[in-house]
């Protein structure tokens, strides 16, 4: 939905009335009493809202409180502060803090305030368009690094348990697109390209000494019930006849959609650590809410089957 409203914050009723009379023709108007009222107003609308202009002096709270809810809240909108010119003082503080693009001076010059309003909404437009081009690139960046972590497990799995590690990379793929893998959180503001590569390869040193583990752990391959046996055992879930029933589907997602900077613990890595012991002959399958795993044979894999994965799994994005 595309903000193009604008919400007008006075506790004087004639002066709600005649910035709607003034403004409509320009652009839809929203009115609130109160810096009470302008809250409940943006959480109900705030997503249609582009422009805030919001009075300072107000009966309990004042303006600059309410644009200062709207720039931590709904930073996409456009805060104006109107006031009168003994209040200026206040006015300029707020534009110091952020808290506001600018202000309007009381009493309200007409062809003035309607060219500060279309700059305003022209500004709202812009960021838009801004935050949509930001928000389709921080995508592409977040599928390429879940990408990036399952090519990487493929290496892992080749460096820790040669015998089988594609078979089990396949199947661990396979099983990501079941409940839907999130894709992982990064906080971009934090992040410089390299400082999340590094963090990405430390990773991956910590996610191969935890499969070294649970391998040491397993000891000898077990066939069958036996190994599935040992999957119940390390997930806590139920072994039923020839399946284990998991109830918790981000079993099978952890090691890819993790937060970035986040350490995979033993847990997250046991289930790639039993593929890779199995040699990838198993099968997860969704099931009644939940997913089972049984046994199943090796497949004849394709030359392309990574590529293949990494775009069937950045489909199935939860």
């Amino acid at each position: 939905m595309k903000p193009v409203k604008i919400l007008y914050v006075d506790d004087e009723a004639m002066a709600l009335k005649y910035f709607e009379r003034l403004v409509s023709p320009m652009a839809p108007v929203l009115t609130a009493g109160s810096v009470e009222e302008g809250r409940k107003v943006l959480a109900e609308h705030g997503a249609e809202v582009a422009v805030l202009v919001c009075d300072q002096r107000m009966p309990g709270a004042h303006g600059n409180e309410l644009l200062r809810h709207a720039r931590d809240y709904y930073p996409g909108i456009v805060r104006m502060l109107t006031t009168a010119y003994s209040e200026l003082g206040e006015a300029i503080e707020a534009i110091n803090t952020g808290e506001i693009y600018r202000y309007i001076n009381k009493p309200w010059e007409l062809e003035s305030l309607r060219a500060d309003l279309k700059n305003a909404l022209e500004l709202a437009e812009l960021r838009g368009e801004r935050d949509g081009l930001m928000r389709d690139k921080l995508m592409a960046q977040q599928s390429q690094l879940l990408a990036n972590r399952l090519a990487g497990l493929v290496v892992v799995g080749a460096a820790v348990h040669g015998e089988g590690h594609e078979q089990a990379l396949y199947r661990f793929a396979q099983a990501a697109q079941l409940p839907g893998c999130a894709e992982p959180a990064v906080d971009w503001h934090q992040w410089e390209h390299a400082d999340l590569m590094q963090a990405e390869a430390q990773r991956g040193v910590a996610v191969a000494a935890h499969l070294r583990h649970w391998l040491r752990e397993f000891g000898p391959r077990r066939e069958g019930a036996g190994a599935l046996a040992v999957l119940a055992q390390i997930t806590g879930s139920e072994l039923q006849g020839d399946r284990v029933r998991l109830t918790d589907g981000a079993l099978l997602t952890a090691l890819l959609g993790a937060k970035a900077g986040e350490s995979p613990g033993a847990d997250q890595c046991a289930w790639l650590a039993w593929l890779l012991w199995q040699g990838g002959q198993a099968q997860a399958e969704a099931a009644d809410g939940a997913w089972t795993v049984r046994a199943a044979p090796a497949v004849t894999l394709r030359p392309d089957w990574l590529a293949d994965a990494i775009e069937r799994v950045g489909k199935a994005l939860a």
